[in-house]
């Protein structure tokens, strides 16, 4: 699946998280002087903001993400525990909240100057209570999640025997379970699906001293990564490496590992990124994808959460903006890549070339067998304008027109396929049983197409009741991909 495919499946996924809820506290304002009284900054207070923190924000990038979310956390009989209820009210579908007496609820305060983050004051203690206090909700909770969440902060609720008892019930009910560990004791751990450790917490676990720089940095990894599923029965390691990107081993191929580069950008604040990281990892795992996509997928959330201020949320529609303006210096299809662009991104360059006086052409089809009728019309749509863009059918949406057995080729083949010619500017996916929804965000100056007359046009009509134009293409007899598809078939 293309990148972007995952990410819109997100809205069909049903997360719960498992961990340590905070609420994170920020105070706004500016340093212009120092004090009199100690050699100390004087800030000058300005505003204040409060949200999720800890499995708080993980949950919180899940709604923004467009995933549904359960929790099960601790939180204090306390005003701080009132408001984090209040905010998770607003971001899960079902809160279980714990009220453990006579603790505080996590609150962790920043102060921050401009971009500087001048100091952080934590109000915590140890949450410690029964080991069976989630007992009653768990085993439903899990089962009706696609995907477990544990983010684990040290804070209490994660116990070695809670953290057991979760991964029983996951292991019951056959849903996979993500941890984002604490400390080195890993048994706790065992059974787990994927642990996601970041490299120092993974050098604690394992005795070693792994530095992505060093030359035997991946058989250290591999190494310790062994020790771990062999000792706690582990199924796969995820190794964060902070400006060298990810690593994975998995148990069932040891001898192999697969890295990705860090996502570059500016770092305004790191706090929160691991969760984001979290959340897109288990919520593209949950929609289908491949391990190595979900790592892709965290690593551009994660550099989208480092490039703000303050513990923030990473929308969908930010994930595909980033994927649409990724580069590569290495590979092949870089280029023809970066002419695959979202809905969202299609609008944005309509509208700047508009500004710039430039005609932009649109036209679409399914192109499931590229030939030559296709490369006849797509010729023919270019020289009428100065950009053409070119809706595609997802696999998904050609399914639903033309029957299970279509597409022949997968959407990233497609789309790949047409970014490849020079006379496509742009190529945008869209899943809708008609283009008319993506024609409305782009409002084209031309539509273009083969064999359509206005009154069967809807899309044509919608482009002239705005002062567009629309341009019916001559058609080169002879070919089409259901003619192909039969002379194959012999």
């Amino acid at each position: 699946m293309l990148l972007s495919t995952i990410v819109k499946s997100y809205r069909n996924v049903r997360v719960l998280c498992v961990g340590d809820v905070m609420l994170d506290h920020f105070l706004y304002g500016k340093v212009e002087r120092i004090s009199p009284e100690a050699p100390v900054p004087v800030f000058n207070f300005q505003s204040e903001k409060k949200m999720l923190g800890g499995a708080g924000n993980v949950v919180a990038n899940l709604k923004s993400l467009g995933c549904a979310a359960d929790i099960l956390c601790f939180v204090g009989d306390d005003e701080a525990g009132r408001e984090v209820r209040e905010l998770l009210e607003k971001v899960c579908d079902h809160v279980e909240a714990v009220v453990v007496p006579g603790f505080p609820t996590i609150e962790k305060t920043r102060v921050i100057a401009g971009n500087s983050h001048l100091l952080r004051i934590d109000n915590e203690r140890r949450f410690r209570c029964e080991d069976d206090v989630l007992e009653a909700n768990l085993e439903e909770r899990v089962k009706q999640a696609d995907i477990v969440l544990l983010s684990d902060y040290a804070k209490g609720l994660l116990s070695p025997e809670r953290c057991r008892r979760v991964i029983k019930a996951c292991l019951a009910a056959e849903r996979p379970v993500i941890i984002d560990p604490k400390g080195d004791d890993y048994a706790k751990y065992a059974g787990a699906t994927v642990v996601k450790p970041n490299l120092k917490e993974f050098n604690q676990a394992t005795g070693l001293s792994c530095h992505p720089t060093d030359a035997d940095f991946e058989d250290r990894l591999r190494e310790g990564a062994g020790r771990l599923f062999e000792k706690h029965g582990i199924q796969n390691m995820l190794v964060t490496l902070s400006e060298h990107g990810m690593a994975f081993v998995s148990a069932a191929h040891p001898d192999e590992v697969f890295r990705i580069p860090t996502e570059a950008r500016e770092v305004f604040d790191v706090s929160g990124a691991g969760d984001t990281s979290l959340a897109a990892f288990g919520a593209s795992l949950a929609a289908g994808a491949e391990i190595q996509d979900a790592m892709k997928l965290a690593n551009v959330a994660s550099g989208v959460a480092v490039g703000k201020l303050g513990t923030s949320c990473v929308t969908a529609q930010e994930i595909i903006d980033a994927l649409s303006r990724r580069r590569s210096s290495s590979g092949p299809g870089w280029k023809q890549k970066n002419k695959i662009v979202s809905r969202h991104e299609a609008a944005n360059i309509a509208a700047q070339c508009r500004e710039q006086g430039r005609k932009v052409g649109f036209t679409n089809g399914c192109f499931d067998l590229l030939h030559q009728g296709h490369l006849h019309s797509l010729m023919q749509a270019r020289g009428e304008c100065d950009v053409l863009m070119v809706g595609l059918n997802t696999d998904a949406s050609i399914k639903r027109l033309k029957g299970p057995e279509r597409p022949i080729q997968d959407e990233k083949t497609r789309a790949l396929l047409l970014a490849s010619l020079e006379f496509v500017d742009f190529v945008v996916m869209f899943d809708d049983d008609t283009a008319l929804p993506l024609v409305d965000a782009i409002r084209p100056d031309l539509i273009l197409k083969e064999g359509y007359t206005i009154d069967r046009w809807p899309e044509a009509q919608f482009v002239e009741s705005y002062g567009g134009k629309a341009v019916t293409l001559s058609r080169l007899e002879g070919y089409s991909t259901t003619n192909t598809i039969r002379r194959m078939k012999g």
